[in-house]
Order: structure tokens, then sequence, then C-alpha cells
């Protein structure tokens, strides 16, 4: 995230920033469903500059080459007045925004928003900071959003910035089914998995049996998601693959069984399984990871079972995987 606001998750997060000192509300005419542009999945819209287009790298827009962004986080309604509440500029200069000014604004429908404007904080503490930062705070009736837009110093007006995010359109929740329509892969054949969850416009969270919310891995699990980056070199991917294992936090103890890279109809793709305990739960688990490389990034698929179901379960991974393709 482009600023370190989530490091220790919301709570810690939420110690970000403002008491609104006694300023007035800005009413703010709402932008027609024509003029915006929602990014994938995106319960938010904005009309952008037309230099920037949607980012392939995370929800919200970048400019392409570089020198201005803006990003979106989506959290439940009820996370508003607790961001409200906790956004302080001495908890924000903490996450690297010096804030130079702040003001309550009424956004589309009604919504609430407090607008923040300042400078990134130079990495050294001294000199001139390299970009300047506007961070929006949203409160609508069923979605609270985070907004954090950044431009090189005199690479964009502060005019057309606050503009962009001020003229914030907000609307209705997505159907899974639609969040699933507007990833950038398609899976054709779930194998019995059915998806349960679409996350951040580049991912899904699949799971076998009834449940929805799965605790104590009482139901196996799959995760596939887009990332998009400079291309791994063939030499490095076994490496980058247990990495981004080892990477996963709710597991420990990993004992790798296979890891092996191998081509399928002309894509690059590489494998590992492993044992694992998982700590919520502390149960022995198997973990599937595969990784499909691609130009522009990869895609990741991480399935987990426990240890009893690994028979029955790695296959219908790697079923489901076969069937991964780009849209």
């Amino acid at each position: 995230m482009p600023l370190r606001l989530f490091s220790r998750g919301l709570a810690a997060a939420i110690l970000a920033a403002t008491v609104l000192a006694g300023a007035v509300s800005l009413p703010l005419s709402p932008a027609r469903a024509e003029d915006a542009i929602f990014p994938p999945s995106s319960r938010f819209g904005f009309k952008p500059p037309s230099d920037m287009t949607i980012s392939k790298r995370f929800t919200g827009f970048e400019r392409l080459g570089g020198g201005a962004m803006l990003s979106i986080v989506e959290l439940p309604a009820g996370a508003y007045p607790e961001l409200k509440q906790s956004f302080t500029d001495e908890n924000l200069k903490t996450q690297g925004l010096i804030v130079q000014t702040r003001e309550p604004v009424t956004l589309d429908g009604g919504a609430e928003g407090v607008l923040f404007t300042g400078e990134l904080a130079p990495a050294d503490g001294q000199g001139t900071p390299a970009s300047r930062k506007w961070l929006l705070i949203v409160g609508a009736p069923e979605v609270t959003g985070i907004i954090i837009a950044q431009a090189a110093v005199d690479a964009e007006t502060d005019e057309t910035m606050r503009g962009m995010l001020t003229g914030l359109r907000v609307r209705g929740a997505l159907s899974l089914d639609q969040q699933i329509a507007a990833l950038p892969f398609r899976l054709s054949d779930l194998a019995g998995f059915r998806p349960v969850r679409a996350l951040a416009g580049n991912s899904v969270l699949l799971t076998l049996g009834p449940r929805d919310q799965v605790t104590n891995l009482e139901q196996p699990i799959l995760v596939v998601a887009q990332a998009v980056q400079q291309s791994t070199p063939q030499e490095q991917r076994d490496g980058f693959a247990r990495a981004s294992l080892y990477a996963n936090q709710t597991m420990k103890d990993f004992v790798i069984e296979r890891s092996q890279s191998y081509r399928q109809n002309g894509v690059d793709w590489h494998e590992i399984v492993a044992r694992a305990v998982d700590i919520p739960s502390s149960q022995p688990v198997v973990v599937s990871q595969t990784i499909r490389f691609n130009p522009d990034g990869y895609i990741r698929a991480v399935g987990v079972t426990r240890a009893d179901q690994r028979e029955q379960m790695l296959p219908l991974f790697r079923q489901v995987v076969d069937s991964l393709q780009l849209r």
C-alpha cells in the first residue's frame, strides 16, 4: 500500500488522524455516473486526468511512466468513526505523511469525508519532500474508503488532485459474480470448489464445503491472486517460489516435499507441495503452491487442506490450477 498505513492491521493503522477542528463542511456536486471510472470490483469511482489509467498493480489509478497515482482501500461501513477519531497528525507523520491541511467534505450522495493534504516525509528526515500526498477517508452508508493519492512535486496541481478525490462517486455493492467476472483471470474448472470472496480486483478465495467462513481448516481453501511486477528470471524462480511460501504468516514449520518448474501450454509454471502447521488451529496441513509466470508478473494459487485430506485434495487443487487462463 503506497502509504504504509496498515502495517499492523486496521487497529494500528487506524492510529491515524483527525479531530475536525471547527472547519466548515464543503458541499460538492455529485459526479454523474457517466463521468466516473470504477476500477474492477471497487465501490469508488473517479474522473482521473486523461493520462492516468486504471492500475494493474493495485486498486486505483496511475500515470503510465510514473509521477502520479491514486489507490483505494475499502473497509466495512462501521470502520469510518474509528478512522475519523484516530487519524491524527502525529500518527500520520509516523506513517510518512506530514499533514498541512485537513477539512471535512460532503461527497457523493451525502457521504461524509475528511480530506488531508501534505507532503511525503523525507526518508532521512531532512531535505525537500519528493512528492505531495492527499488522503481522503470516506464514510458512506454501506462502505468506508481510504483513498491515497500521491504526485511528484510539480507533476500535478493541487486543484486537479483535490478535484479527482472530492469528485468521488460511490456505487452499490457488486455481486460476487460481478466481482469474479472483473478478475484478470478465469477458472474454467472449479473441481467442486466455489468462490466465497473476491479481493482487491485481483484475487479470489474458494472453498470446498457448505461454510463461507472457514475456521480451524474445517474445509480446504484455495486462493488465486494476480501480481503485476517485473518478470522473474528463470534462474531465480525456485528461490522466489520458496520465499513466497515462507512469507505466509498463518503457517509455520514448513517441510517442502516437492519443488519443481514445468512448462505447460507454452507457459512457465512452478509448483511446491509442502507440509506445515496451521498456526491458529495447530493442525498439520498440506500446502500446494503453484505460480504461473507471466511477462508482466505472475498468478499464484495456494491451496491448504488438513493433512488427512491430502490424497483427495491435492489432485483437485491441481485440477483448478490447470484450468486457469488470462482474460
